[in-house]
């Protein structure tokens, strides 16, 4: 019934767009009237399946649509609506500091076992850096070669916006990365500075003993378990949030970015293959990774993460299917979770090139020099927050306040969020499978036998 319900809505909304398109082109002649009851007849019967589906993934693109529409019928009453996005954003930046503080220091200091898995930790970590890094330059690289954001015109900035990049020296991008004053780093939303806080403290407390580490180990851990509570409460306001901040957008640049839009989920779609086939498929063949039972294994995780959009529904099954291919139990349990912070391959890629866009959108330019920096930002900032809903919006919200950059353009791309998260979760996921046979080879521990054939069943079940 929902999928009916979806169905003849979409078909309404193709058929309401496409009569309005083919109006303004002369092909029709319909009144003015005939045309906004037909798109307002489709949002309907939109707003009739989120009620059915309930989903805030639904609701966000539902709000999507409607704050299209307003912007597109009623763009003076539309910029009122900006408010509610402000709103939105103010309580979102609330969440970046303690989020990133407490899951940095639960992720190292909890981790201090790295020293009892010894060997095995270190040639994770590495291969983790060196291929999430690869994933940001392939970003990076795609979003300037499609230029998705260049042409979009942004309203004038108010008073309290700033849309140029400051000039700064050499010393001073250095001096940046550093904090002087924690507790000032944070109320001026300097995120670097917060994560390399962060970090130095987490060593700090990972050197600790037992007895003095725990009771700081399980306030972070609290502090990140409230923190992604919070940020659920905050993102029911999502679908509102943006609404009003496409409608806002709408009524002042018009429905033209829904094209730049569509240019940039290619754009990441494209780039996603790329990094598959220039990264992971190399890696793979070096690391002699039986390329065929490794593809029949990861077919369901990867199913699974594509149509859920989560990581964490894919995992149990991840790590089945790669015990099952020959990687000792003790690397999957060790290597998938932790990749899970610290090898997020499609989000990290994604990022990068989203973080550019908003920058491209924006009209700023930004020299090779900027760019690279924003990427190590980025290498820090999604360490961590695998775990959180809507993790690249706070993500992305963080950078663009670190790079003085408009907020408008990142509102826009959650709108499909949903359609991009699909597949840089799938990436994600075949990214941490194969670190696990990469590592268990490294180790060789990897076992070159076929799988038995209850394990195979296991597989296919």
């Amino acid at each position: 019934m929902k999928h009916r319900f979806l169905l003849l809505a979409l078909a309404i909304l193709i058929l309401a767009v496409g009569v309005s398109i083919s109006d303004s082109r002369g092909l029709l002649h319909l009144p003015g009237l005939v045309l906004v009851i037909s798109r307002w007849t489709a949002i309907c019967v939109l707003f009739i399946y989120g009620i059915m589906r309930n989903s805030l993934t639904a609701w966000i693109l539902i709000c999507m649509v409607i704050g299209a529409e307003l912007g597109h019928d009623a763009p003076g009453f539309a910029v009122n609506l900006r408010v509610l996005s402000l709103v939105f954003l103010r309580m979102i930046k609330t969440i970046i500091a303690p989020l990133l503080f407490g899951t940095l220091v639960v992720g190292i200091a909890g981790h201090s076992n790295l020293k009892q898995v010894g060997r095995m930790g270190i040639k994770a970590l590495l291969y983790f850096e060196v291929v999430t890094t690869l994933a940001l330059f392939i970003g990076l690289a795609a979003i300037n070669l499609s230029k998705a954001g260049v042409g979009v015109n942004l309203p004038p900035p108010t008073q309290t916006e700033q849309l140029t990049a400051a000039k700064e020296t050499p010393t001073d991008v250095i001096l940046h990365i550093f904090p002087e004053n924690i507790a000032k780093s944070v109320a001026e939303g300097q995120v670097l500075q917060v994560v390399v806080f962060s970090i130095i403290f987490a060593i700090a407390l990972a050197m600790l003993s037992e007895e003095k580490r725990r009771p700081m180990l399980a306030f972070a851990e609290s502090l990140s378990e409230t923190m992604f509570k919070f940020t659920n409460i905050v993102m029911l306001f999502a679908p509102i949030g943006v609404g009003a901040a496409i409608a806002y957008t709408v009524g002042h640049m018009g429905l033209g970015i829904l094209g730049n839009l569509a240019k940039l989920l290619g754009t990441l779609y494209l780039a996603l293959t790329a990094f598959m086939l220039l990264v992971l498929l190399p890696v793979a063949l070096l690391a002699r990774v039986p390329i065929k039972r490794f593809v029949r294994a990861m077919a369901e995780p990867v199913s699974i993460a594509f149509a859920t959009t989560s990581s964490e529904a894919a995992l149990p099954r991840a790590m089945e299917a790669m015990v099952a291919l020959g990687v000792p139990r003790q690397i999957v349990a060790f290597v998938i979770p932790t990749g899970y912070s610290f090898n997020l391959d499609g989000t990290t890629l994604y990022l990068s090139l989203a973080s550019i866009f908003v920058a491209q959108v924006a009209g700023i330019h930004m020299d090779f020099g900027r760019q690279l920096l924003m990427v190590f930002t980025l290498m820090l900032t999604s360490k961590g927050v695998a775990g959180v809903p809507r993790a690249s919006l706070v993500i992305l919200l963080a950078t663009a306040a670190s790079f003085n950059l408009p907020v408008e353009p990142i509102f826009i791309v959650l709108g499909i969020d949903e359609l991009m998260d699909m597949a840089r979760t799938s990436v994600n996921v075949i990214g941490n499978c194969l670190a696990s046979v990469v590592i268990a080879r490294w180790e060789g521990e990897f076992e070159k036998e076929e799988p038995s054939l209850v394990v195979q069943e296991a597989i296919a079940d």
